[in-house]
């Protein structure tokens, strides 16, 4: 965790409930794993992006009591969902939380669910959505987005869920286009996914629940 880096961004990463997280994964892995593994997504997610350089802290935005307590031991900021009124309302609120104590932070927005999610892949992402007021990268089916940035004095603006790559581009952010980041994109609904992020190379919370489930 880069605590001493006053430029650093400050990441945001919605968490729905775990009960009902990532219920699409149910067919692949089960009733009783999929709450686990959306976990362990969420953890890998947060211990990527806290070992990032670019990184100055990770602020969670869950209701989940057992999420909370297993991300804040990894070094997150938890933020109770206070408007409890979808994905959008809670990156808003946030963002808010991070910037009542550092009002010109910048920030960006981060899927829950990058199991494979490389630091030095989200370093080169941070460096070139620096340069740009808002700036959004795409998931690996370039439909959805798994990241949103927006510079200090700047609203986020986020519209997450189902085409949202082109709801951000129409909303004037910039598309980042970089190759070589595919840990970044790689979001994870089904066992498709899973088994995709699986050939990048799953984190080591994600690789204990997963592996030995399936075989």
């Amino acid at each position: 965790m880069n605590t001493h880096a006053d430029d650093g961004w400050s990441l945001v990463v919605p968490l729905k409930p775990l009960a009902v997280a990532k219920s699409r994964l149910a067919a692949a892995a089960g009733s009783r794993l999929r709450p686990r593994l959306a976990l362990a997504f969420a953890e890998d997610t947060v211990g990527a992006a806290l070992n990032c350089p670019r990184v100055r802290d990770v602020a969670v935005v869950t209701d989940d009591a057992a999420a909370g307590e297993a991300l804040a031991a990894l070094g997150a900021r938890i933020v109770p969902d206070a408007p409890a009124a979808g994905l959008n309302a809670a990156l808003a609120y946030g963002v808010r939380a991070v910037r009542t104590r550092r009002p010109r932070a910048r920030v960006a927005a981060l899927n829950a669910d990058l199991p494979a999610l490389r630091p030095e892949e989200l370093a080169r992402v941070l460096d070139v959505a620096g340069k740009f007021p808002r700036a959004f990268l795409a998931d690996a089916a370039e439909i959805g987005t798994t990241f949103l940035s927006a510079a200090p004095g700047v609203e986020l603006e986020p519209a997450f869920g189902g085409a949202s790559r082109l709801r951000h581009l129409s909303s004037g952010a910039v598309e980042i286009l970089l190759a070589g980041v595919d840990s970044v994109r790689r979001d994870v609904d089904t066992g498709e996914d899973l088994a995709a992020a699986g050939a990048l190379g799953l984190g080591p919370r994600t690789a204990a629940r997963w592996l030995p489930a399936a075989g």
